[in-house]
């Protein structure tokens, strides 16, 4: 395993998490403060899912003409226009067409370009009995860096009051520092190799072998992005605004917590895959937690909702580190790119259709029908998934399993 590149991805997932971890509960609250509606915060949210889409579909179809350092590099680049633009522009229209070109995260989790060229990489550098715990590592910082974000959301409020300021002008300082961390992170990208050729001859190349595996598994991913779409971090705050009247502050301290319980989560996945499966972990981690969503907008107080959302993100999380290695498992090695690519895109283009109705949703009513509309969908793709692949597995289950028959 090369565990200098590794690091040096691992330090980029978490710069990048810090930022995602803040904009996502800055977002909403900065374009209600600029006059826009619900409805508007849906639609920018679902423009940078879309964009976000849109732009992994072209890297993914076309990375194995390119080295992963050039398309990091530019990618990078492209995270720090996006900041400086949203600390530029107030105006509707041109903050969504920088939603729909930039890398803007509305999602606690990781959706947008960089994911498919790291994964990539990640899975070139390790070894197949390696490769579910370095995925498990790279979700925990994301998680862990994610939830510090999030706790970071409350600075903007706090500096507004300590002199007497305006918190609009805080919250374009916030995109001016997502801004930095784009350069920070390409910074650590140029010190990658310029070929990542990790023992394999054969270059990159588009999906042939694996076609249909990744066909099947891009359409139940989008199904379950299309239930997430609902219930993105930056629509699950605006909703907490709405309903409890919550400051920014609070709001950051929930999000915290349950980030910090989704990275914690992250480790019992590789332990609970060592003994049931990557498949069956992905089902019977997510299924319940599918359920303790149904059940939010139920509940009596925000007390209870507090400590639903605790519980499902003890669970909701432990299929991200154990679906990616699956990808990478049962794909052929040249093909990863291209299957990373076609797996998140998708699920990208699908939940970018969600926050639109969610916010509309939102506008109508503070209820939460968009937190059931998104359980339901869950539950519905964790059976699917479970129905088709539980009997494909992994090389190193396949192993185990073969080593057990022949003692």
């Amino acid at each position: 395993m090369n565990s200098t590149n590794v690091r040096r991805l691992l330090w980029v997932r978490g710069l990048r998490a810090f930022g995602d971890g803040y904009v996502s509960l800055l977002l909403p609250i900065y374009l209600l403060s600029l006059g826009l509606t619900p409805f508007e915060v849906g639609v920018i949210a679902t423009g940078t899912l879309l964009g976000s889409g849109v732009l992994t579909l072209l890297v993914g179809l076309h990375a194995y003409r390119f080295r992963y350092r050039v398309l990091l590099l530019g990618a990078a680049a492209l995270m720090t226009l996006t900041g400086l633009g949203f600390a530029a522009f107030t105006a509707f229209w041109p903050l969504l067409v920088v939603a729909i070109v930039g890398t803007l995260n509305p999602s606690s989790g990781d959706v947008s370009v960089f994911l498919p060229l790291e994964h990539s990489i990640l899975a070139r550098v390790v070894g197949d009995r390696q490769r579910t715990a370095v995925f498990a590592r790279y979700s925990l910082v994301g998680a862990l860096v994610g939830a510090l974000g999030a706790l970071f959301a409350g600075l903007p409020d706090l500096f507004a009051v300590a002199i007497h300021g305006s918190a609009k002008t805080a919250y374009q300082a916030m995109f001016l520092l997502y801004g930095l961390l784009g350069v920070a992170s390409g910074l650590i990208y140029r010190k990658l190799p310029s070929t990542l050729a990790a023992g394999y001859e054969a270059p990159a190349a588009p999906l042939r072998q694996s076609k249909r595996t990744v066909y099947k598994l891009a359409a139940l991913f989008s199904l379950d992005a299309f239930g997430g779409g609902f219930i993105v971090q930056s629509l699950l705050a605006l909703w907490l605004f709405e309903k409890y009247q919550l400051s920014t502050a609070i709001a950051g301290t929930i999000f915290f917590w349950t980030g910090v319980f989704s990275a914690f989560s992250y480790l019992a996945a590789t332990r609970i895959a060592n003994r049931i499966g990557l498949v069956n972990t992905m089902v019977f981690t997510h299924l319940p937690s599918s359920i303790l969503l149904l059940l939010v907008p139920f509940a009596p107080s925000l007390a209870s909702v507090i400590a639903l959302l605790l519980a499902r993100s003890a669970l909701s999380q432990m299929d991200v580190p154990t679906r990616s290695s699956y990808v990478m498992a049962v794909v052929v090695p040249v093909e990863r790119a291209a299957a990373a690519s076609m797996t998140s895109v998708p699920r990208s283009l699908a939940s970018a259709v969600s926050p639109l109705i969610a916010g509309y949703l939102l506008g109508l009513s503070s209820f939460g029908w968009p937190l059931i509309i998104a359980g339901g969908v869950k539950i519905v793709y964790d059976l699917l998934l479970l129905a088709n692949f539980r009997s494909i597995r992994p090389p190193e289950e396949v192993a185990i399993r073969e080593s057990a028959a022949n003692p």
